[in-house]
């Protein structure tokens, strides 16, 4: 079962500026909320296995993906693509999920650097991460949209890696 989360609260975006403006206007606090309330809701569910649940998102959902890891302890398996990311050593050992982390050696705004310290940190503190650095993709590769960072074999292996990661975490 999958459940999208509209943080949006129904507004679309019909250019990439549009898209930029609306994603600065979501309050953090009430996509948290709305993270938490959607992963009770799956929780609540006869048909879900509640510790069979995962969180994915990419570039603002990687981060917050992230934030799903951080706040839910039951969580099962996550996946940050090019999303912000956290190195604070209290913050980090909250975090029970194992996680898969797909990023661009040519981000600018999440670079490889700190990737790797997002990575240490995680290990530093014990948990489970897989981190691929794509070196010639920037961000947002996975995006067909995005014309000028698209890289289709990236995408492709990013997404066999997704596939297989959650497989193996999730199908128990």
């Amino acid at each position: 079962m999958t459940l999208a989360i509209d943080l949006y609260r129904g507004k679309v975006a019909t250019t990439a500026e549009m898209a930029h403006e609306i994603m600065r206007g979501v309050p953090e606090d009430r996509a948290k909320r709305d993270l938490h309330a959607a992963f009770e809701y799956l929780a609540s569910l006869p048909n879900v296995k509640k510790d069979r649940i995962g969180a994915i998102g990419w570039c603002m959902g990687g981060g917050y993906s992230l934030d799903v890891a951080l706040q839910e302890p039951t969580l099962a398996a996550d996946v940050i693509n090019y999303g912000r990311l956290a190195t604070d050593p209290a913050l980090l050992k909250s975090i029970i999920a194992p996680i898969l982390g797909l990023f661009g050696g040519q981000d600018r705004g999440i670079t490889p650097d700190d990737v790797h310290k997002f990575e240490a940190a995680m290990k530093q503190q014990g948990k489970k991460i897989d981190v691929k650095i794509y070196d010639d993709a920037g961000h947002a590769f996975e995006n067909p949209n995005n014309k000028d960072a698209y890289r289709a074999a990236d995408a492709a292996d990013a997404w066999k890696r997704t596939v297989g990661f959650l497989a193996e975490n999730l199908k128990k």
